[in-house]
């Protein structure tokens, strides 16, 4: 039998219960030392490493593992903190976080680095910004400690890193002469190679996921440029490639030709690359780590598709250099299904969450070692799981089918226009200029979380629960009422996720107990699951946003998920096509949009913070994916009345090369997050005439630094340069749910503040 390897790109790092969240936490709080903090985090990682170890993995990563994220680990190896960062009197630890979080303690004062979404992922990096204050060289002991340690357990890993090339183009460039900057990280990942190679490490992943983008001939250049660098002198090193998100169609013939040992290739999301190894072939004397484990997702794997896959990769590779390898990190699927006690064994038989995906990619070396494996009794019972799950009729709704099958163009147009609605909405809602208001969740206190708790374990009756639903939102308004905010929201206290709760009240979703995965530093999210079609059950938001209203006479928003986020933010089936999907979500929506509206709800918002998010790399393929999400949008509000206002929010990604479409939204009101990013959007909002009102971030409430009243009022003066007023909101650029009262409150008191002294000295 042949002998066949396996490799896994990267591993979830939160624990299988959230450990590392909260012990960062409760290091933020006070509660835990640094020490004891780092001392916990690598028993964790050890633990980690040991299982893939027992499970077979002959490929096993390390420095994949991150306390917050991994592109703020490679600018911190690169020793790319800058000054403002580096003139804090605390630990290497606290600056790190520092950059992460912001940091508002004795005296100093600094905002945190911008985030962005990963590729098209709901995982947020952390942007590093390389000005004339850094000084880049290597500072390798995080990834050289993490082998060691490792290695003292008698392990081999191969570390992971992200690629110089990637991390060039992801960095934002501050400094008078980037050629040089490029050169020394350059000289940094030399230096590191020699420190690997001393000692002893056999592969090292070097991770370029840019390289599935669109590729111009510069990039390509700068891509050749670097590695024929760094690969001149690899001091025995084999070297893997590693890509994944999508294929390599730009460069493929140029770094086959080059100088590295081994390539990663993703065959889930970049199918065309088998048909770039069919057609230029592969070099025989390389490795090929075959991506053909869903990293992204948690259904079982397949069999049948992917020996298929690695039959056909036999005709055109050396068999003996093909490694069976996850087509991504398993960073964004949860840890393991033996964590669900309350789900079936018929349904969870259908899961393969990250220490599954061991276990497949062990039956998938098995397999695919044997000339007769379609006889094998392990690929005779995935086979019939597979048929299980598509032939099951109890998850099909042939009402809701129908619906969407007689779907016109009238149903994804709202009448009147934008502008003919400005007028009316005006009016009616009684709004100043510059209206303030908040993205709609306000903190989830320990009061607040103790209340679902309670009620989940049956401790608590839902008249009881619903009741002190009440105060905290009796609390929020009397807050709203005190601050002097023109638009209101109820909190959203009754939510433990703005998609959880909505899928809740859905068909077709499953819940789960513990498959959490991480989103960015310490918040981590519980995706659900899209197993049948959707409809709504019942009204969802409507009984609290009524009674909100009740407590004021300001206009209070129905606060509400959009079907792209939805969809984005679960983990989607994959029997039907996702407009599909998402059009059954949109219509579940809208039935909720004008139950709103029947009960006097007169500014709804939809939030569609992941539109962005699943926009395809590749811009050949933009047109089929914004088709559905905005029309699947359009579809939610097309049928409510001229003077109900529409809102929508979106957050932590580059709008600039969607602008246009995102005004086709047609929505009344969009929030933008803007203010990590520096404002950046609103000269993307002034060159595209953007028509929609709009409200960009005024400040970043993934810190717990309190803004000034004066910075507030310069962000808000810089929006009125670019956007003018009439057409201006002013609001945090995200929901609240994750920062304390106390600072919320200053931080409303002071944007309220100076929106009054604009609006006096404007005389608005």
């Amino acid at each position: 039998m042949r002998q066949v390897k396996v490799s896994v790109s990267g591993y979830p790092r939160i624990g299988k219960q959230r450990e590392l969240k909260k012990w960062i936490e409760s290091y933020f709080n006070g509660e835990l030392s640094e020490q004891e903090l780092i001392n916990n985090a690598q028993e964790l990682r050890l633990n980690q490493i040991k299982l893939l170890s027992q499970k077979g993995i002959d490929y096993i990563p390390s420095n994949d593992f991150s306390m917050y994220d991994q592109v703020l680990d490679a600018a911190v190896m690169l020793n790319i903190i800058p000054s403002q960062y580096q003139a804090l009197n605390i630990s290497p630890l606290g600056k790190y976080f520092a950059m992460a979080k912001g940091y508002q303690k004795d005296g100093a004062d600094v905002k945190a680095l911008a985030m962005k979404k990963w590729f098209t992922t709901n995982y947020h990096y952390i942007v590093p910004v390389i000005d004339d204050t850094v000084e880049i060289k290597l500072n390798a002991q995080k990834p050289v400690e993490e082998y060691k340690t490792a290695k003292a357990l008698g392990v081999e890993t191969k570390p992971v890193i992200i690629g110089a090339f990637t991390f060039v183009k992801l960095a934002k460039f501050e400094t008078i002469n980037r050629e040089a900057a490029v050169n020394k990280i350059i000289d940094a990942y030399i230096q590191l190679f020699k420190e690997f190679a001393s000692l002893g490490v056999k592969t090292v992943q070097i991770d370029e996921p840019m390289l599935v983008v669109d590729l111009e001939a510069q990039d390509i250049e700068l891509f050749k440029s670097i590695y024929d660098k760094i690969l001149k002198d690899k001091n025995g090193l084999t070297v893997l490639l590693n890509t994944y998100f999508g294929d390599i169609r730009d460069i493929y013939q140029v770094v086959v030709d080059m100088d590295f040992d081994a390539y990663g290739l993703d065959f889930v999301e970049g199918k065309k690359n088998l048909d770039l190894i069919k057609q230029y072939g592969f070099p025989k004397d390389k490795q090929l780590f075959a991506g053909v484990i869903n990293g992204r997702n948690i259904w079982v794997n397949n069999f049948e598709q992917s020996l298929e896959i690695l039959q056909t990769l036999k005709q055109y590779v050396n068999p003996e250099n093909i490694v069976i390898s996850t087509a991504c990190s398993l960073l964004f699927v949860p840890y393991t299904t033996k964590s669900e006690t309350k789900l079936s064994s018929e349904i969870l038989a259908q899961f393969a969450f990250a220490e599954e995906k061991l276990d497949e990619l062990n039956a998938l070396r098995e397999l695919f070692a044997k000339d007769d494996y379609k006889s094998d009794k392990k690929y005779q019972e995935n086979i019939a799981l597979i048929k299980q799950k598509a032939q099951n009729k109890a998850y099909i709704d042939l009402e809701v089918r129908e619906k969407i099958k007689n779907l016109t163009e009238k149903d994804f147009v709202r009448t009147p226009d934008l502008e003919t609605r400005f007028e009316i909405q005006y009016k009616k809602l009684g709004l100043p200029k510059l209206p303030t208001t908040t993205i709609g969740s306000f903190p989830q206190t320990i009061e607040v979380k103790r209340n679902r708790a309670r009620f989940k374990k049956g401790e608590i009756t839902k008249e009881q629960y619903d009741q002190n639903v009440k105060e905290f939102i009796k609390q929020a308004v009397k807050y709203q009422d005190e601050l002097g905010i023109d638009v209101y929201v109820h909190g959203e206290f009754e939510r433990n996720d703005m998609v959880e709760y909505f899928g809740e009240n859905l068909s077709g979703f499953i819940f789960t107990q513990n498959a959490w995965v991480q989103s960015y530093g310490t918040r981590c999210v519980k995706p659900p699951i899209i197993w049948g079609d959707v409809k709504r059950l019942q009204p969802i938001s409507v009984p609290y946003s009524v009674y909100a209203q009740s407590l004021t006479a300001k206009p209070m928003k129905g606060m509400l998920t959009g079907p792209v986020t939805i969809l984005n933010w679960s983990f989607p089936r994959e029997d039907i096509p996702l407009q599909e999907i998402c059009f059954q979500i949109a219509l579940a929506i809208k039935e909720e949009v004008l139950d709103l509206e029947k009960n006097g709800i007169k500014v709804i918002q939809i939030d569609e913070a992941a539109l962005r998010e699943k926009l395809p790399l590749r811009k050949s393929e933009w047109r089929q994916y914004l088709d559905y999400a905005i029309k699947a949008f359009r579809l939610v509000h097309s049928s409510v009345k001229p003077e109900t206002q529409i809102h929508t929010h979106m957050c932590y990604s580059e709008f600039g090369d969607i602008i246009k479409d995102i005004d086709d939204m047609d929505a009344d009101c969009i929030s933008f997050e803007a203010s990590r990013s520096n404002l950046e959007l609103l000269d993307d909002l002034q060159a595209n005439g953007f028509k929609t009102a709009v409200g960009p971030g005024v400040y970043d409430i993934h810190s717990p630094r309190v803004p000034s009243k004066e910075e507030i009022k310069a962000a808000i003066n810089k929006m009125i340069d670019k956007l003018g007023v009439k057409k201006l909101w002013v609001n945090p650029d995200c929901g609240l749910k994750t920062r304390g009262w106390e600072e919320t409150l200053k931080s409303l008191k002071n944007m309220t503040d100076a929106v009054k002294e604009i609006r006096a000295e404007k005389g608005l």
